[in-house]
C-alpha cells in the first residue's frame, strides 16, 4: 500500500534558471523549462517530494501546501518521489527543523507510539531503534507505560528522563536518509527502477 501525503512542507524552491542544472535531465525532459520546483517533506510519513509549483505561485521555506487529490492552491505537479541524496543544501539544512516542527504539532500521534510500540521480533523492541535506548531503558518505558499511559513529551521526559521530541527527530532523520532497514515513522526511501 503506497502512503500519499495530503500536506508537505517546502524545504528548497528551484526557480527555472535553476532547475536546468540542479535536476535530472529525465526530469527536465519531461516538464516545462519555465517551471518553478519545490523539494517538500510530508507532513504525515515524512515522504520526500519533488513538485513544480503553479504560475505565479510564492512559497517559503517552511510553508505548510497542499498536495492531496484535488485542487491545490500553489503545487501544481507531484513530478516524483525523490530521496534525500538528491536534495540540495539548503533543503538539507532546512529538515531538521521542519521535521521537530511537525514532531512538535503532532504531539499526541507520538506519544501515543511510546505508549502502543510493540516488539520488532523476539529480540528486539522497536523502542530500541531510538538512538540511546537499549533493553534496560526499553524496559523502563514499558514498566512506566504499564503505570499509566504517556500524556505528553514532557511526561515522557520526566518520567524515564530521556528527551522524546529529540529521538523521534533523529529516528525520523535516519529514517529519511535511509540509515536503517527499519521504518517507524517515514515512509521507506523509492527504490531504483531497474
Amino acid at each position: 500500500m503506497r502512503r500519499r501525503e495530503e500536506y508537505a512542507y517546502v524545504l528548497d524552491v528551484i526557480p527555472p534558471e535553476l532547475a536546468t542544472y540542479r535536476l535530472p535531465a529525465r526530469v527536465r525532459r519531461d516538464f516545462p523549462r519555465d517551471s518553478t520546483y519545490a523539494h517538500l517533506v510530508g507532513e504525515e510519513h515524512f515522504t520526500l517530494l519533488e513538485v513544480t509549483l503553479k504560475p505565479g505561485a510564492k512559497v517559503e521555506v517552511g510553508e505548510r501546501v497542499y498536495v492531496g487529490a484535488g485542487q491545490r492552491d500553489k503545487v501544481d505537479k507531484i513530478v516524483r518521489r525523490i530521496k534525500y541524496d538528491e536534495l540540495q543544501p539548503p533543503a538539507r539544512e532546512a529538515l531538521p527543523q521542519i521535521v521537530r516542527a511537525i514532531v512538535l504539532a503532532n504531539e499526541k500521534k507520538f506519544v501515543d507510539w511510546f505508549n502502543r510500540a510493540g516488539p520488532l521480533t523476539l529480540k528486539m523492541h522497536s523502542l530500541e531503534l531510538l538512538e540511546g535506548i537499549g533493553k534496560k531503558k526499553a524496559q523502563e518505558i514499558l514498566a512506566e507505560r504499564r503505570k499509566k499511559p504517556f500524556e505528553s513529551f514532557e511526561d515522557v521526559k520526566k518520567r524515564v528522563e530521556i528527551d522524546p521530541v529529540e529521538l523521534i527527530v533523529n529516528r525520523i532523520l535516519a529514517e529519511i536518509q535511509g540509515k536503517d532497514p527499519y521504518y517507524l515513522f517515514a515512509a521507506p526511501p523509492p527504490q531504483e527502477a531497474t
